[in-house]
């Protein structure tokens, strides 16, 4: 039987097709807008993990001697609700935490914030997607008045003149996206800003390669020349975008050559780049093809990322860009459902529809809907990073739920987050593999896979996918929903939890009416008939279910911004010392930059246990320029050591000329002393508690093994 559905991975989410008639499982590529049929081997591959013989197929309680036994789902259930009530009634309601993901199904995430709130009435609630958008999250919200990643469908770059693309390297971290890039880069606009040249950069007409850390300068650099050479587009600005005198004052100081000193970008380079973009801008303008600048995780993980992405902003907005059809601004989603995991209730900040955790007539809407009280919704709890640090500690955490996330490999400081998870009273991890995570738990559930549960996800572009089942699940896994539903009941929650997709979906619906976020129009039925729908879509939306045509909002800002003024805000924003990268930085440091390779997807809990992805990219390599690999007595293919006050790794060193020479680049797959996140620190952005991944200072030395 075929059925169509989407992939496991990124939040392209393409389009394929599962054949359970076969053994094993077909997979191919469909005819779905994103991927055009195409691939990457990521995709192509995933279901050799639906029968993989490492599957849980049963719950695995950890023993007094340390080992983890198979238990039955009763024993497991009533496991986890003696817990909760024992750690609660002594440590307190927020002494139990969940820790959600920006993979699970809106039907997951949303049931997982109201489980949170209303079943163990705990406000210790936060996802692994704070690792990921909350820098572009926090920015878009003071700019536009809302968060949407890609406010344009991704087919619109398809006509392009112009991108640039900051940070992002999307040729190995989702290739099907390339042929997004085309016709820009056959009109020879393509700009990709990068430390390396990267399989993205590669492709580029113009490769700017700022110093690790510096892109805000750039940026700064950028907006600095459009404004000084009256390249700007002052009518636009006139009518729809409010703060520009304050962004001109701010910008005084950001002239070529300053920045030139700061970042290595040639002042040169600046000028061309910021001309390219006014005069493509103006063409677009005229009737001509548009133009996008677009930012990725490279330059919003850092502790100045939301400052970033605003001056990213900053410069679209001068350019005259979003809200029009000449183009616009964009942020690239990373994990599959990153945009509809940040809408329904798992941060800790937030309710469904993407509402604030503290508007009193937000609590009082979702409360209607779920037939309580508003004053029992806990207030909002605290951010990822501080969550996990403070586990185990006065005030922390004592007892923490884990769903579809390894930060045992992804969080930053790695050896501070596994030693927390050592400190707590009682760890329930579910996964469907036996992570590095779930294999310090005391009790591990299994759930099921994408190919065996119903539901919907939320790709990069705004759009609600259905997520089909294709296959049986194994008899000993279960559905979160179910999961959820079953602990809810047992621990007597003031409201119903349903373990059925359709009708999680329906009540979410009820949720989100009104909000930001709004999916109150959306159903299964228009999107099992093909409907192209795209959030918001309010109660009463005309669904078109005809190929080709989109319901919903498509297109945002088009008419008015979402602030109440209904303009754009420009913010000022200004560079901070670095102190928790440049902190105790020891003579001959080197910056860290991390990233993902083409073979391996976030903390390689699936991607490594598929034998020709391991077999491609088996371990973690170090890529370093020849040059500062000679000064250390580095050759390609030793083994080299980088270590700083947080941690050490051991890799395998690559010499490419395509990095900077003060830099080097190690993929963040890996466990144990190949975990790039042992290096990575504490540092977290003042407005979005986005982690500093993307930099640190490590010292690199060939190792001692090849001495």
């Amino acid at each position: 039987m075929a059925v169509a559905t989407h992939c496991p991975y990124c939040a392209l989410q393409c389009g394929i097709t599962l054949d359970a008639g076969t053994t094993p499982v077909g997979l191919s590529g469909r005819n779905f807008e994103t991927n055009g049929g195409a691939l990457c081997r990521k995709g192509y591959s995933a279901a050799q993990l639906l029968d993989h013989p490492e599957r849980l197929h049963s719950p695995l309680e950890r023993g007094a001697d340390g080992v983890l036994r198979p238990v039955s789902w009763e024993r497991a259930l009533e496991l986890v609700v003696h817990q909760v009530r024992t750690v609660q009634k002594a440590h307190g309601k927020d002494a139990v935490a969940v820790f959600g993901s920006g993979s699970l199904t809106n039907e997951k995430a949303y049931q997982l914030g109201k489980f949170a709130r209303l079943a163990l009435g705990t406000s210790r609630i936060d996802y692994n997607g704070r690792f990921c958008m909350s820098s572009a999250a926090a920015a878009g919200n003071k700019a536009f008045g809302l968060d949407r990643g890609l406010p344009f469908p991704l087919a619109d770059l398809d006509r392009a003149g112009t991108i640039l693309l900051l940070g992002s390297n999307v040729a190995d971290t989702m290739p099907p996206f390339v042929r997004h890039l085309e016709s820009a880069r056959e009109n020879g606009g393509l700009i990709v800003s990068d430390p390396r040249c990267s399989a993205t950069a590669e492709l580029a007409d113009i490769h700017v390669q700022p110093a690790p850390g510096t892109d805000l300068q750039l940026l700064l650099g950028l907006a600095h020349v459009l404004l000084a050479e009256d390249l700007a587009d002052t009518g636009y600005l006139a009518a729809r975008v409010s703060g520009l005198d304050p962004l001109r004052t701010s910008l005084a100081a950001w002239w070529p050559e300053r920045v030139q000193s700061l970042t290595g970008v040639p002042a040169s380079v600046i000028r061309q780049t910021a001309r390219a973009l006014a005069s493509a801008a103006q063409a677009a303008h005229a009737g001509g093809k548009p133009v996008y600048i677009l930012t990725g995780r490279g330059v919003e993980q850092h502790a100045n990322g939301t400052a970033t992405v605003s001056a990213a902003i900053n410069l679209a907005l001068l350019l005259g860009l979003p809200g029009t059809l000449a183009g616009g601004f964009g942020t690239i989603t990373g994990q599959g459902n990153g945009q509809g995991g940040r809408e329904h209730g798992q941060k800790a900040d937030q309710l469904p529809g993407y509402r604030k955790i503290t508007d009193p007539a937000a609590r009082r809407h979702v409360a209607g809907v779920w037939g309580v009280d508003p004053d029992i919704i806990p207030g909002p709890g605290i951010p990822a990073a501080q969550l996990l640090a403070t586990l185990g500690e006065p005030g922390g955490a004592r007892m923490l739920l884990m769903h579809g996330s390894n930060p045992v490999i992804s969080s930053p400081n790695a050896n501070r987050t596994a030693a927390a998870l050592r400190r707590l009273d009682y760890l329930v991890v579910s996964d469907f593999f036996l992570s590095e995570t779930a294999a310090q738990a005391d009790l591990v559930l299994p759930v099921l896979q994408w190919a065996e549960e119903e539901g919907t996800m939320t790709n990069l572009e705004g759009r609600v996918l259905r997520r089909r089942a294709a296959l049986a699940a194994p008899a000993g896994a279960r559905s979160e929903l179910w999961l959820l539903a079953e602990l809810a009941d047992r621990l007597q929650a003031p409201a119903s939890f349903s373990a059925d997709p359709r009708e999680v979906f329906a009540e979410l619906g009820r949720a989100s009416a009104g909000g930001i976020a709004d999916y109150s129009g959306v159903d299964y039925n228009s999107l099992d008939a093909g409907a192209a729908v795209y959030w918001p879509c309010p109660a009463g939306t005309p669904i078109s279910q005809l190929p080709g045509e989109r319901s919903g909002t498509p297109r945002l800002f088009l008419q008015r911004f979402a602030h109440p003024d209904g303009k754009a805000r420009l913010e000022p924003v200004y560079p901070q010392p670095a102190a928790g990268v440049h902190a105790g930085r020891k003579p001959g440091s080197i910056s860290l930059v991390t990233g993902r390779l083409l073979e391996h997807y976030q903390s390689g809990a699936q991607t490594r246990r598929v034998a020709e992805l391991h077999r491609a990219a088996p371990a973690a390599l170090a890529v370093i320029h020849p040059d500062t690999a000679l000064a250390r007595g580095i050759s390609d293919g030793q083994d080299v050591l980088l270590e700083n006050t947080h941690g050490r790794v051991e890799a395998r060193a690559r010499l490419d000329a395509g990095i900077r020479l003060d830099t080097v680049f190690l993929p963040f797959h890996f466990p144990e002393t190949q975990n790039a996140n042992l290096l990575t620190g504490d540092a977290v952005d003042p407005d979005s508690s986005m982690p500093e991944f993307k930099h640190a200072s490590v010292l690199l030395s060939r190792s001692e093994r090849d001495e």
